[in-house]
């Protein structure tokens, strides 16, 4: 019977061919689309974009559970949010969306028709290898008052910040960072960011936070740039102070200070990169500072 079903299946797609013969401008047609959605695919992926469209898709459900359960105030009010939904989108996204345009217009036809994502599934060996550099480049720089940024991607994409710093694309490494974060190098003023376990790119600028008046005036620019960088993505963020070497970490809009040994930097940036089953979370004396 499924078989029969199939060979209808073919019989009936084979027909409309037949009656509708594809054209060179319906062939055409079928290449842009898919070029124009794998283009947004690809934004959303190097952009915070992506969580904005869960959000959607989460409004999206919970309006056609509202329909069907017939609440008529909940249907009104997300009906008036869904008609200013796309203006909300593109003011919320209009620099990403504006420099999206200037690297479509700047770009040559060989790099637009470049389909590759550039992803690669790095395993946990690869994040100790980052961790550990890290820890032991930070390790110097508290002792030699080096001042440092370094930035751990996690679910949110950050590709907008990526692009205003000089991409790597290498295995981080004590020496590596050392040589980034030294007085006189053209990156030391900029942010390293790692993505899966890999140094993507280094003298990237980071956000500013969104309450600057109301952070501590004894914090200097890459603290608060560590703040804002937090409060607009998920990402764990390393700072060293230029002027005493004290280690802090931020996340969530929260900035975490004096961590005193590389030991304890290990174990809170293990904690929160690496899955929660394989380092349970560890008692530190370090200071949180709510920004």
């Amino acid at each position: 019977m499924f078989d029969n079903f199939v060979n209808k299946m073919y019989e009936f797609r084979s027909s409309l061919v037949t009656i509708f013969p594809p054209t060179v401008t319906d062939i055409l047609d079928i290449l842009l689309l898919t070029f124009v959605i794998y283009k947004i695919i690809q934004f959303m992926k190097e952009t915070r974009a992506g969580v904005l469209i869960k959000g959607i898709i989460l409004l999206v459900l919970t309006y056609a559970a509202v329909e069907l359960l017939q609440m008529h105030v909940m249907s009104w009010l997300f009906g008036r949010i869904f008609n200013l939904g796309i203006l909300a989108i593109i003011i919320l996204f209009q620099p990403e969306i504006r420099r999206t345009i200037e690297k479509f217009g700047n770009a040559g036809v060989s790099t637009l028709m470049n389909l590759s994502l550039n992803s690669s599934d790095k395993g946990e060996s690869d994040w100790n290898a980052a961790i550990d550099s890290v820890c032991d480049a930070c390790e110097d720089f508290h002792k030699d008052n080096v001042g440092a940024l370094i930035v751990f991607e996690r679910e949110t994409k950050l590709g907008e910040y990526i692009s205003s710093g000089t991409v790597i694309n290498a295995v981080p490494s004590k020496e590596l960072l050392e040589n980034i974060f030294f007085k006189n190098s053209p990156l030391h003023d900029g942010a390293v960011i790692v993505r899966e376990g890999e140094l993507l790119a280094a003298g990237c600028f980071l956000p500013k936070p969104q309450n600057d008046d109301l952070i501590e005036k004894s914090l200097g620019s890459r603290h608060r740039a560590a703040i804002g960088m937090s409060e607009n993505s998920d990402a764990v963020i390393v700072v060293v102070s230029e002027e005493n070497g004290g280690i802090s970490l931020a996340e969530n809009g929260e900035l975490t200070r004096n961590i005193r040994t590389r030991d304890e930097l290990k174990s809170m940036l293990r904690t929160r990169i690496l899955p929660k089953k394989i380092h349970p979370v560890k008692k530190t004396d370090a200071k949180q500072v709510k920004a």
